[in-house]
């Protein structure tokens, strides 16, 4: 039977790393990786993203337009898509080794060939779980840290509007983070159960009784006395 903290160390770590894809996920698409608000159109503002830009109006209006070519785009919008993306399936892929590598999914009988398999795709899908929390986490503080330059720029005129924040980075670190958390509780359940040796119980051969025929005295006196 399965040690129960490493049976929470895996459903945390699957819960972990699936919120930390769909956060990745959403921190892809979402347009609210930089905000720019002016005080010469205090009716409007702006939004930068990795695939579009987009204008928000006080009345709710949406207006976003999709940039126009891959190449043209400024090198950091253009890594932190390709960064974004490789994330996004790493991942996924962490996610759909770790599932299946979990013992509460389909452990067949116990035995020890199949739990060591179980074992070695939950280790891959944790490290892929760690590397996509890295890779998310690169272009996310890379973007933040352009912008916080860019921001006390003394060169730039005060009166210029800035580029600030937006709340696609919050939800990169977030999901980061939990990428990382994933990874970590993936990885350390792997090391527990191998320290156990997986705790097989070996099956006990259970022996036969063997029929034995009983003669009764009358039947043999009777045999006898066939051959007399």
């Amino acid at each position: 039977m399965m040690d129960p903290s490493v049976c929470a160390l895996e459903l945390l770590g699957v819960f972990f790393s699936t919120g930390a894809w769909l956060c990745s996920l959403a921190t892809t698409l979402m347009s609210t990786w930089l905000t720019l608000s002016t005080d010469l159109l205090p009716t409007e503002s702006y939004e930068l993203g990795l695939w579009e830009t987009c204008v928000v109006q006080d009345l709710g209006a949406l207006e976003c337009r999709p940039y126009d070519s891959l190449l043209g785009l400024p090198p950091d919008i253009k890594l932190a898509r390709i960064l974004m993306c490789l994330t996004v399936a790493t991942g996924l892929l962490g996610l759909l080794l770790a599932i299946p590598g979990i013992y509460m999914v389909n452990s067949c009988d116990g035995r020890l060939e199949d739990l060591k398999f179980k074992r070695v795709m939950k280790m891959i899908g944790g490290t892929l779980c760690l590397a996509a929390g890295v890779l998310g986490l690169i272009p996310v503080s890379y973007i933040a840290h352009l912008t916080v330059v860019r921001f006390f720029d003394e060169t730039v005129p005060a009166v210029v509007p800035r580029w600030e924040f937006g709340d696609a980075l919050f939800c990169g670190w977030t999901a980061g983070f939990l990428h990382l958390v994933a990874g970590a509780l993936l990885l350390t359940s792997s090391l527990c159960l191998q320290e156990e040796n997986c705790n097989v119980p070996v099956p006990v051969p259970v022996p036969v009784p063997v029929p034995v025929r009983v003669h009764s005295a009358h039947a043999c006196h009777k045999t006898r006395s066939e051959y007399v």
